[in-house]
């Protein structure tokens, strides 16, 4: 009785009753890992929730393409504007200024000016030279005395690598690298072992070595700099980890200043972050917590941080090529409060 089964059930096969065996562990390519993101970039999804570009007051800003490549655009803001003060109140003064500027945007070379009224003029240059060489270049000029800038960026894209080489006015120097990871030939290491080197030309002449053991989903990399006009110097780290749900990042850097960042991926519509900053230095702490939420015709992101400070920003498409902004910032520990609307045409 024990080997009969009843009618209309199929008998189950031994190999079938016995436990399934477990998906073996997909290994890892290290000699095929993708390129990761810029140096300066390692925290671009955190600062796009937490970063709005509030604003108060008034803005209207319009373009106008001439082509396919060259455009035009006029922009209006009129709004107050802070001035300094001993006192703890803040001190603000109505203001209005009117923006021209010029775009030629083509698939290797990209040129942005822009002028206003009063007196500051800022250009862009970004120049692909070749697949992996790209040289970038940012400049200001004001009326105000030593407030001029101008650097210049090399920017090399390898394989599994990026590194950048900059240089500005104020004899400043800086080098970045960030990689997935670097093979060696060395057979005393192991074969997931990072090593990179960073070395800095002043007079000491030194270098640093460090290794780390990283996945295909963890970037790490350095940056040195050196400022010649005020005789400083300094040197930095930093890790990203990526998944298809969550992004997290971490920088030290020698100047005392501590960030650490995370961005959940709820679905494809809504984001949350939360990011802590510390300067070992001053001992400040501020942390705070965001969320961007993109709609069909909408774009809500916001965000509160440990100082009491609250924000939101809103992007409404009414139609094409037509967008209506809401900026709303209240500061109740400086009791400074901000808000501005504005439209996008073109």
């Amino acid at each position: 009785m024990a080997g009969l089964v009843p009618p209309g059930v199929a008998p189950v096969p031994a190999e079938a009753s016995k436990t399934a065996p477990t998906k073996p562990e997909e290994k890892v390519d290290y000699k095929n890992l993708p390129c990761p993101v810029p140096f300066e970039e390692i925290n671009r999804e955190i600062f796009m929730s937490l970063k709005q570009e509030t604003f108060e007051g008034l803005r209207f800003d319009f373009t106008k393409g001439l082509n396919q490549k060259f455009s035009l655009s006029h922009s209006v803001i009129m709004g107050p504007t802070e001035v300094p003060s001993q006192s703890a109140e803040t001190i603000k003064i109505p203001t209005a200024h009117y923006e021209f500027g010029a775009n030629y945007i083509d698939p290797n070379l990209m040129l942005i000016g822009r002028v206003l009224t009063d007196g500051r003029l800022t250009a862009r240059v970004k120049w692909d030279l070749t697949e992996n060489l790209t040289v970038k270049a940012n400049a200001q000029l004001t009326n105000e005395p030593h407030m001029s800038h101008g650097i210049f960026n090399f920017d090399y894209k390898g394989k599994d690598f990026r590194s950048q080489f900059q240089m500005g006015n104020g004899a400043l120097l800086g080098a970045s690298y960030i990689q997935i990871e670097l093979h060696l030939l060395v057979n005393s290491f192991p074969k997931r072992l990072f090593t990179t080197v960073l070395s800095s030309d002043n007079n000491n002449g030194n270098i640093l070595d460090f290794f780390l053991s990283v996945t295909q989903h963890l970037s790490l990399g350095g940056e040195v700099f050196w400022a010649g006009q005020h005789r400083k110097s300094g040197l930095g780290y930093a890790a990203r980890y990526e998944t298809d749900k969550m992004v997290a990042t971490g920088q030290v850097a020698s100047t005392g200043m501590v960030l650490l960042g995370y961005v959940q991926k709820v679905s494809e519509k809504v984001s949350l972050a939360t990011d802590f900053m510390y300067n070992y230095m001053s001992k400040d702490v501020t942390a705070s917590v965001g969320y961007d939420y993109i709609l069909r015709q909408c774009r809500l992101r916001g965000k509160i941080d440990s100082n009491g400070c609250t924000s939101a920003y809103l992007e409404e498409r009414l139609n094409m090529g037509l967008n209506f902004i809401l900026s709303a910032e209240l500061d109740h520990k400086k009791k400074d409060y901000k808000f501005g609307f504005g439209l996008t045409v073109g």
